[in-house]
């Protein structure tokens, strides 16, 4: 087995066997890795990575977004926010500027700190 094929394997395992809070978790890690991504890739100048990562990013915000349990009154907050970040993609992809990428990046680091600070209290609590 080749280093690629056990990395592989270990993040699909990580990912069956994640809890749903570590899931949600997971996906805000991945919208940030991608927003940097188009970062980089805005300073490069390349049109198509550009592109392909802030597709990405929003992939994952529309995820965290028709997931959402809309029986709780946070839902219809965390909603207007899934859709402000959504925008500021939309915008950073159309115009390949960071100032919109870096807003949504900044909003999506905030919620992931936040659910994460909330899994270390639930986890204290139990």
């Amino acid at each position: 087995m080749t280093a690629n094929n056990a990395y592989a394997k270990y993040k699909e395992q990580s990912v069956t066997t994640a809890t749903p809070e570590e899931l949600t978790l997971m996906l805000y890690n991945g919208c940030i890795k991608f927003i940097n991504l188009a970062e980089v890739f805005i300073d490069d100048k390349n049109i198509e990575k550009i592109n392909v990562n802030i597709l990405k990013a929003q992939d994952i915000v529309n995820e965290l977004n028709i997931t959402l349990n809309m029986d709780y009154e946070v839902s219809e907050n965390l909603r207007q926010l899934y859709s402000f970040v959504n925008e500021r993609l939309i915008e950073a992809n159309l115009r390949k500027d960071k100032k919109p990428l870096l807003e949504a990046k900044e909003i999506v680091t905030e919620l992931r700190d936040t659910w994460k600070e909330a899994m270390a209290l639930s986890r204290k609590g139990k």
